[in-house]
């Protein structure tokens, strides 16, 4: 296979962040001017369990693990700028992960923040096998000889390039960063070497990129805490309100129903000094993003998304599934889905379903219901005169499902479910009457016995009245 090579020479790269380095911060970045966006760091072990998924909903690619949490999300807007970095220490398993990721990234990292000898083992076997570039991100060694024969051996694997954050080990962002290391470094090999670590003293906005490349005699500049606190530090128009910066954020979180802890995280750094703040507030006390949303004043378009995202999800569903009964297990399923406003009112599938029963002499219907944890929908099975039913559709609500499996029993059993339109059955039109007959309890015979009581009363007062008289 022909590699897609991406070029790390001249380029301001978004670096990897953990919890930070998602979906929505990397399409932030590209929008404001980043030329590559690297993703939070992912350990190989987790990743390798993983299964890849085509989100047809989102127009994502989806990496998830067993459990169904989503470990990686990345879509087509990114996929010639994203770089996949990984944490690992097994050179098969890296070369595993790289190769579950190389047809959706454009490239591939290693994050080797403490180097050790089994690391340039990796980067070999990485080189070799995926289509990809390969990259590596390290620190500075205690000195800097052994830091320069350190990249000297790294730049013999094949990499691409390497990205140098210029501090040591045991250093903070509070240290000042070691420029002059980094332009040794740069100095001593002829791949291209990546800046890293200037963002609390160098780099407050766009112009101070540049003083950083120059400062470190690199090309390529990587940003971390600047770009977390304001994406927009890549836009050559300069620096926007951080206000909108959270707001564009929270629209790609929405967007791709991102997880909102996660989403909380993010805008938490954003807001920084003001996260005590009423709205700060607002943000941490918050549990979903429809609660973010509200926060932001951005409840109408968190609605708009949730049903367009619906919409879609129903259309695939629909198109995806047969109209006719399938087998599947011990189940006979259908895609099938309950619309409210194709029944009467009082009338629902489950009380023709109930009513049938009763009228067999069957136990009563049992429903059984689960929901899924990526978007919270619902899907029931019913047992009724031992058969199982089930619509192969997932439903908004507990009810709804249950509704939806009361469907699909009906039909496969040949028993009206009391649409509007639908011949009468008899099954429960008598409950309906009464239903709709009573008034605080009462029936309309009641009611009709006691306004027979009260004309008698009437007459026996007027009669009174005219004795009086």
């Amino acid at each position: 296979m022909a590699a897609r090579r991406l070029s790390f020479s001249n380029i301001t790269a978004l670096a990897p962040m953990v919890r930070v380095g998602t979906l929505p911060m990397r399409l932030l970045a590209l929008d404001y001017g980043a030329d590559v966006v690297y993703c939070e760091e992912l350990i190989d072990i987790k990743m390798a369990q993983c299964r890849r998924v085509v989100n047809e909903v989102l127009d994502t690619v989806d990496f998830v693990a067993p459990d169904d949490r989503v470990m990686f999300r990345t879509c087509e807007r990114e996929k010639d700028r994203v770089v996949f970095q990984m944490g690992t220490a097994d050179p098969d398993r890296a070369l595993t992960v790289a190769q579950l990721v190389e047809k959706d990234v454009a490239a591939v990292d290693v994050n080797m923040g403490c180097p050790k000898e089994y690391s340039t083992k990796i980067l070999r076997k990485l080189v070799s096998g995926v289509s990809v570039p390969v990259t590596c991100k390290i620190r500075i060694l205690p000195s800097l000889e052994e830091t320069v024969r350190l990249v000297q051996r790294i730049e013999k694997t094949g990499v691409a390039a390497v990205a140098v954050h210029g501090r040591f080990k045991e250093e903070r962002p509070r240290h000042p960063v070691h420029c002059d290391y980094i332009r040794a470094i740069a100095q001593s090999v002829s791949i291209p070497i990546i800046a890293n670590g200037a963002s609390l003293d160098m780099v407050k906005t766009n112009s101070d990129i540049e003083e950083f490349r120059k400062a470190t005699g690199t090309s390529s500049v990587m940003l971390a805490r600047a770009a977390m606190w304001n994406a927009s530090v890549f836009s050559s128009q300069g620096p926007l309100p951080v206000e909108r910066v959270m707001e564009e954020y929270l629209k790609y979180a929405i967007r791709y129903e991102n997880h909102a802890f996660n989403t909380k995280y993010c805008l938490c750094q954003m807001l920084r000094d003001k996260v005590e703040s009423p709205l700060g507030k607002q943000v941490q006390a918050a549990q979903t993003n429809a609660e973010i949303s509200g926060a932001y004043g951005l409840q109408e378009f968190y609605q708009q998304s949730r049903e367009q995202l619906q919409a879609r999800r129903d259309a695939l569903q629909s198109s995806s599934q047969p109209d006719r009964p399938v087998t599947d297990g011990d189940v006979t399923t259908m895609a099938v889905k309950f619309e409210r406003r194709e029944y009467p009112p009082h009338i629902t599938p489950k009380m023709f379903l109930l009513e049938w029963s009763r009228k067999e002499k069957l136990d009563q219907p049992l429903y059984e219901t689960v929901q899924r944890s990526q978007d919270r929908a619902f899907q029931s099975t019913v047992t009724v005169a031992e058969k199982k039913y089930r619509s192969s559709l997932w439903e908004k609500s507990k009810k709804f499902a249950e509704q939806a499996a009361a469907i699909v029993g009906l039909r496969v059993l040949g028993i009206p479910e009391g649409r509007i339109g639908e011949e009468e059955s008899g099954l429960v039109c008598k409950r309906k009457r009464e239903r709709e007959g009573k008034t605080n309890g009462t029936t309309d015979e009641e009611k009709s016995r006691k306004r027979l009581a009260a004309d008698h009363q009437r007459e026996t007062a007027k009669k009174g009245c005219a004795d009086q008289r």
